[in-house]
């Protein structure tokens, strides 16, 4: 376990250098007009990051989804001006489906959701609502817009041709849905932590009535509430990327349905309050915290809002009766359990 977790930190600690050295609000500014971002792709495919999910017979890493939850906090963290984490896990479900993943940009579309920057993908991975894992050429699919007026992030809606080939998801469409909620819930938790960290800044060198703002009570109250919105984010992520470890996608539904609700929550709740700190400035264009904020606020939308997964988790909970929900939730850190 110190071994996994030394190696995390390292790969964590390499990420956030190269989106220090090679992003920032410029960047994030110029992906929301459309431009993509081929110096921060390149050196992120040189650090093997996009096929880091794959086994390594595949030409991947054999990143486990605990650690791809990290990565994608730190994606979150500087905004996540380039679809990697999509990449990843588009290279992931191919190898899970049998089918060695390529290299270059590998866009993910998954049922009713658009595809990040569809346009500027070499190869396309679609999964239909039978679990049924398509592989394209993206010279092969005709593309319409459909970039979020949220996050301004651009996207785009396929019309399919002929695939280059297909395979069987194990665990169904649950598997591949699965992996978008839980790319986007730690995307968010990334994010607020960002958003969170420039508030705390903020508070400590903005002065009012001679003093920093930070200093008044009120302000500290409600910035602790959006550390602790923060913290349950990454831990709820952080528990789903173990539970996607130790039973697999389809049966890491409960604790991934529960880490979106949890950051979908944090993002509403946060949101508001580093907004409320800076005041109207926060919303301006020169300033880069909407940046973070719509975009965490957009990803709360993706892959099921937690409304959507409350109900799912109600339901399933209701349906095993009674009797049956301690033993299911106790279980769980063993390893056992009902997604």
């Amino acid at each position: 376990m110190a071994e996994d977790e030394g190696l995390r930190g390292i790969l964590i600690e390499q990420v956030d250098r190269l989106l220090t050295d090679s992003g920032g609000p410029d960047v994030l500014r110029a992906a929301e007009r459309g431009e993509w971002p081929e110096a921060l792709w390149a050196e992120a495919e040189a650090l093997g990051l996009p096929l880091a999910l794959a086994p390594e017979a595949m030409g991947g890493a054999g990143l486990g989804w605990e650690d791809a939850v990290a990565v994608w906090q730190a994606l979150g963290r500087h905004g996540a001006a380039l679809p990697l984490a999509q990449s990843m896990v588009a290279a992931a479900l191919l190898a899970l489906a049998g089918i060695e993943p390529p290299a270059g940009y590998v866009a993910l579309a998954l049922p009713g959701e658009p595809v990040a920057w569809g346009r500027r993908a070499a190869h396309v991975v679609a999964v239909d609502e039978a679990g049924q894992v398509a592989f394209h050429e993206a010279a092969g699919i005709e593309w319409r817009r459909a970039a979020d007026p949220l996050s301004r992030e651009p996207a785009d809606r396929p019309t399919y041709g002929a695939s280059l080939r297909t395979g069987r998801l194990p665990g169904g469409a649950e598997s591949a849905g699965n992996a978008g909620t839980l790319l986007h819930a730690a995307l968010i938790a990334g994010a607020l932590e960002a958003a969170l960290d420039m508030a705390v800044d903020y508070a400590n060198t903005r002065k009012q009535f001679g003093r920093p703002i930070g200093a008044f009570q009120a302000v500290q109250q409600q910035l602790a509430v959006c550390a602790s919105e923060a913290a349950a984010a990454a831990v709820a992520c952080a528990a789903a990327g173990r539970a996607a470890d130790r039973r697999g996608l389809e049966g890491a539904g409960f604790e991934i349905g529960s880490a979106k609700v949890v950051a979908g929550e944090a993002a509403g709740t946060g949101g508001a309050i580093v907004h409320q700190v800076f005041a109207a400035i926060g919303f301006t264009d020169d300033h880069p915290l909407h940046l973070f904020t719509r975009r965490m606020w957009s990803w709360r939308n993706a892959a099921g809002a937690e409304r959507v997964w409350a109900r799912r988790i109600g339901e399933a909970a209701l349906a095993r009766g009674g009797e049956a929900l301690w033993p299911d939730l106790t279980a769980r850190g063993e390893g056992r359990g009902n997604a």
